[in-house]
C-alpha cells in the first residue's frame, strides 16, 4: 500500500516536535492565514501553558488573527510593537545604542548629537510615530536599527525573550525588514535556550521595498536555519488564473486547484465541487480609453458583495493614474508636482551648493530670487510659472525663511487608502492637519446623509441647546451638503461659521505656516476632495496595485501603464528578449538602464503577480498601442484571449 503523503499542516507540526524552525511558504489565495490560526490551535492543545507570539504586517491583520483565535497565552501584534514590548524596559541600554548608532557612520539613519541625550534622563527612549531624537522619541525606522543592536549585544535580550516565548510566529515575512529576521535567525542563537520560529509567506509577493523578500539565505543551508514546507493549492483563483500565475512564479511553486470540499466552499469552487474555469483577457488599444474598455466587458463596477467590498475593482500603478479616473487631478497636481515648490527647491539647492549667497530671515521668496539668479530649468516648471504669474505673485511675497520649508508629495494626499469602507484606519497617517480637517467635516456630512445621527453628534462640533437647533443644524448640514458649486475654501468658511467643524488651532498653525499651500487648495473646487475622499474610504473601484495586496475581488481589471514611475517596466515583462537586447545595443543611457533591467523586471513580475491572483471570477488585463512581441506574449499567456478594441 503507498504511504499517504503528509500534508503541510503535519509537517509544520512534525518540524515543531522536532525543535525546527520552519517556513510555509504558499502562493496567492492558498490560505495561508488560515494554516497560521490551524498552528496556533495545535500549538495551545499541544503546549497549553506555552506563551505564543504572532507577529504581521498590519493592524488589521492583528484584528483578523485575534478574531479567530482568542487565548490568554496568545500574543498577537505588529512586529514593531513586539520588539518594543522587549527592548522598552531596558532604558540605560536604549540610551547608550543611541549614543553608539549616532557615532557610527555605517548608520545614516540616526543622526542626533551627544549633548542631547542628557535630555533623554526625564522621560526616557519613548516609541512613537513621529520621531523627536530631541525628545528621546524614535519612530519605526529607529526602532528596528536599535533592536537589532540591542538583541546583537546582549545576549540577555535572548534569554529572556526566548523563556518568556516558547514560540514565535511571523505572517507575511516577505514584508518585514531584514533587520527584523536577522534578530530572530541570527541573533537569537546566542541563546543556548530552546524556541521556535515559524514564518508564513510568499516570496511572489514581495512587492514592497526594503524589506527581506525571501528566507533563502537561510533554508537548504549547510545548518538550515529554518525547514520550509510548501502549500500548493489555491482556492481563491479560477483554473485559467491560476494557470497564468504559475508561467509568472520564480520559486517553484505551482499551484493547484483546492479539491476538497469545505464549509463555506472555496471561492474558486462551483457548488458541485468543481473549479470555476474563470475568463482572462488581455484587451489593447491604439487609443488610451479606460471607459471603452469598461463598455466592453460590461461590469458593474458600482456594486458590491455583501461584505461592503466593491465586486470589480480597476488597478493601477500610481495614484496620479487614479486621480484622473477619479476626478481629483487640480489637488493631485498641487500635492505631487506644484512647480512654484519645486522652483523653490531648485532655488534651495543652489543656496546650498553657494553658501557665499547671503540671505536674510525677512527676505521674501522674490528677493531670493532676485539673489539666487536661478531660472525656472525646464519647460513644464517655466511654462506653469509664465501660465500662472497671479500665484507667482502672491508666492514671491512670503518670506523665503517660512516657505522654503514648505515641501509636499503625494503620500500626504493619498495615504492611508481603504479596500472598502469598513476596513479601518491604520496607524500613523501622513495625512496633514488641513486634509484632517476636510476629512472631518466629509465625515460628519456623510455620518448625516446615511442618518448615523449619535456618530454624527459626537463628531460635529455644533452643540443642540433646544428644540430648533435641530431644525437649525438639518437645514445647515444640508446647505454643506449640496457642495456643487462650493470650493474646498468656502465649505471650510461655512463649517466655521455654522459651529459644525470648527478651525481649531491645529489648521490655524497649518494656515500660518503654510499659507501658500492653504490659498492653493482653498481655491479647488470641494467636489475634488469629495472624490479624494470617496476613493480613499473605499467607496470607489479604484485601486493602487499595491494596495491591493491581501485583498480579493468578484473581477479585476489590471492597467499595464507604468505611470512614468521607472521602477517598473510591463515593456521588459511582456517583452523580455527584445527589450533586454535594445538596451544592450543602446547608448550610455540606456546601459545605465540595462544594470537595472534585472531587477526591475523581478519587482514587475511580482507586481503583476499580484494584480492577477486578486481575481475570483474573471481577470482583464489593458495594454496601450503594444508591440507584435508583446501581443505575441499575451497570446500565450491569455490562451489566445486576446482582444482588440480598435477591431
Amino acid at each position: 500500500m503507498a504511504q499517504r503523503e503528509i500534508n503541510e499542516f503535519e509537517q509544520i507540526m512534525e518540524n515543531i516536535h522536532n525543535g525546527n524552525n520552519f517556513l510555509l511558504s504558499g502562493g496567492a489565495g492558498s490560505g495561508k492565514t488560515y494554516s497560521l490560526v490551524q498552528i496556533i490551535r495545535q500549538i495551545i492543545d499541544e503546549y497549553p501553558v506555552a506563551k505564543i507570539a504572532c507577529m504581521t504586517y498590519t493592524n488589521a491583520a492583528v484584528k483578523e488573527i485575534e478574531e479567530r483565535v482568542n487565548h490568554k497565552n496568545l500574543q498577537v501584534t505588529t512586529i514593531h510593537d513586539f520588539l518594543w514590548d522587549n527592548i522598552k524596559n531596558f532604558q540605560h541600554e536604549l540610551k547608550l545604542a543611541l549614543i553608539d548608532l549616532a557615532n557610527n557612520p555605517e548608520v545614516t539613519k540616526i543622526n542626533i548629537e551627544n549633548p542631547i541625550l542628557e535630555m533623554f534622563a526625564e522621560n526616557g527612549i519613548q516609541y512613537k510615530e513621529n520621531v523627536s531624537l530631541k525628545k528621546g522619541i524614535i519612530s519605526h525606522d529607529e526602532l528596528l536599527f536599535v533592536s537589532q543592536y540591542l538583541f546583537q549585544k546582549y545576549k540577555k535580550l535572548s534569554d529572556i525573550l526566548k523563556d518568556k516565548y516558547p514560540f514565535i510566529l511571523i505572517d507575511e515575512y516577505q514584508d518585514t525588514d531584514e533587520k527584523v529576521v536577522k534578530i530572530f535567525l541570527e541573533n537569537l542563537k546566542q541563546s543556548e535556550k530552546k524556541n521556535i520560529i515559524g514564518f508564513f509567506g510568499d516570496a511572489m509577493q514581495s512587492i514592497y521595498d526594503n524589506t527581506i523578500g525571501n528566507l533563502d539565505n537561510y533554508k537548504g543551508t549547510e545548518d538550515e536555519l529554518v525547514r520550509e514546507v510548501k502549500k500548493v493549492q489555491n482556492r481563491r483563483n479560477p483554473q485559467s488564473v491560476i494557470n497564468l500565475a504559475n508561467r509568472l512564479r520564480t520559486d517553484g511553486i505551482e499551484q493547484e486547484p483546492q479539491i476538497e470540499m469545505t464549509s463555506p466552499l472555496p471561492p474558486n469552487m462551483n457548488n458541485d465541487g468543481t473549479i470555476k474555469s474563470g475568463k482572462i483577457k488581455f484587451i489593447h488599444s491604439t487609443n488610451y480609453d479606460l471607459n471603452r474598455v469598461k463598455e466592453y466587458l460590461k461590469w458593474d463596477f458600482t456594486s458590491k458583495e455583501i461584505d461592503g467590498k466593491m465586486k470589480c475593482k480597476e488597478l493601477n500603478l500610481t495614484h496620479n493614474l487614479i486621480a484622473k479616473q477619479a476626478l481629483f487631478q487640480s489637488l493631485m497636481e498641487i500635492y505631487n508636482n506644484e512647480q512654484i515648490l519645486e522652483y523653490k527647491n531648485l532655488i534651495n539647492k543652489h543656496l546650498k551648493e553657494n553658501p557665499a549667497i547671503t540671505i536674510n530671515e525677512d527676505d521674501t521668496f522674490e528677493q531670493v530670487i532676485e539673489k539666487a539668479n536661478i531660472n525656472p530649468r525646464n519647460g513644464k516648471m517655466a511654462d506653469f510659472i509664465n501660465e500662472n504669474q497671479i500665484l507667482f505673485q502672491e508666492a514671491k511675497t512670503y518670506l523665503f525663511s517660512s516657505f522654503k520649508n514648505i515641501y509636499l508629495n503625494s503620500d500626504i494626499l493619498t495615504d492611508d487608502k481603504k479596500q472598502d469602507e469598513k476596513d479601518e484606519n491604520k496607524k500613523g497617517s501622513k495625512r496633514d492637519n488641513l486634509l484632517k480637517h476636510l476629512f472631518k467635516i466629509q465625515d460628519c456630512i456623510r455620518l448625516y446623509n446615511e442618518k448615523k445621527y449619535n456618530d454624527f453628534l459626537k463628531k460635529v462640533d455644533f452643540k443642540l441647546k433646544s428644540l430648533s437647533d435641530k431644525q437649525l443644524l438639518k437645514d445647515r448640514i444640508e446647505e454643506l451638503t449640496d457642495f456643487e458649486n462650493l470650493t474646498i475654501g468656502q465649505v471650510i468658511e461655512k463649517s466655521d461659521e455654522y459651529g459644525l467643524v470648527l478651525i481649531d488651532d491645529r489648521l490655524n498653525e497649518f494656515i500660518q505656516g503654510k499659507k501658500y499651500v492653504y490659498n492653493r487648495v482653498c481655491n479647488v473646487a470641494y467636489q475634488e476632495f469629495f472624490n479624494v475622499y470617496s476613493y480613499l474610504e473605499g467607496y470607489t473601484p479604484f485601486s493602487t496595485q499595491h494596495k491591493t495586496k491581501g485583498n480579493e475581488f468578484e473581477n479585476v481589471l489590471v492597467i499595464l501603464d507604468n505611470g512614468k514611475w521607472s521602477n517598473y517596466n510591463f515593456n521588459y515583462l511582456l517583452d523580455e528578449i527584445n527589450e533586454k537586447q535594445r538596451l544592450i545595443n543602446g547608448k550610455s543611457r540606456t546601459r545605465k538602464q540595462l544594470e537595472s533591467y534585472p531587477e526591475i523586471l523581478k519587482r514587475t513580475q511580482k507586481l503583476f503577480y499580484v494584480c492577477c491572483t486578486r481575481a475570483k471570477e474573471n481577470l482583464a488585463v489593458f495594454y496601450h498601442n503594444p508591440s507584435p512581441n508583446i501581443l505575441e506574449t499575451a497570446r500565450n499567456w491569455f490562451n489566445g484571449n486576446v482582444i482588440n478594441l480598435d477591431e
